[in-house]
């Protein structure tokens, strides 16, 4: 890793290997979306991120920021991937507050007290069939 201190890695291949995505490819879709930002810009997928900058990534209600702590280009076990990266203390308060805001409002979901009925199954149908 020493080497590639003095380098540059792309960016969607950092957020492949910091496991902020599954594959370089959602890596990729995320960046060009506008879901993530080099250093308070939106950026492509090529673009070099190098020890120091800050790094914003949307994903989904979830938002974390971060500085690049270390740099790889191979993606390794999740303790690795931590070391990569080091999250603000503002994105963590912030994502405490979301978590805990879901928890209170039960997510925010209005569920039927029980499942639909014969009767009720088919108007819903009839709706979706209307549609």
């Amino acid at each position: 890793m020493s080497e590639l201190s003095q380098r540059e890695v792309r960016i969607d291949v950092w957020l492949w290997a910091a496991r902020f995505f599954k594959t370089r490819s959602l890596a990729k879709q995320a960046i060009d979306g506008g879901k993530v930002e080099l250093n308070g810009l939106s950026c492509k997928p090529a673009r070099g991120v190098h020890v120091g900058d800050r790094v914003r990534v949307s994903r989904g209600e979830e938002k974390l920021e971060c500085e690049v702590a270390a740099l790889s280009e191979k993606r390794g076990p999740a303790v690795e991937a931590q070391k990569l990266y080091r999250e603000t203390e503002e994105s963590v308060a912030s994502r405490e507050r979301q978590r805990e805001d879901r928890r209170m409002t039960g997510g925010a979901l209005l569920r039927p007290a029980s499942r639909p009925d014969k009767k009720a199954r088919r108007l819903i149908q009839a709706m979706k069939d209307s549609l």
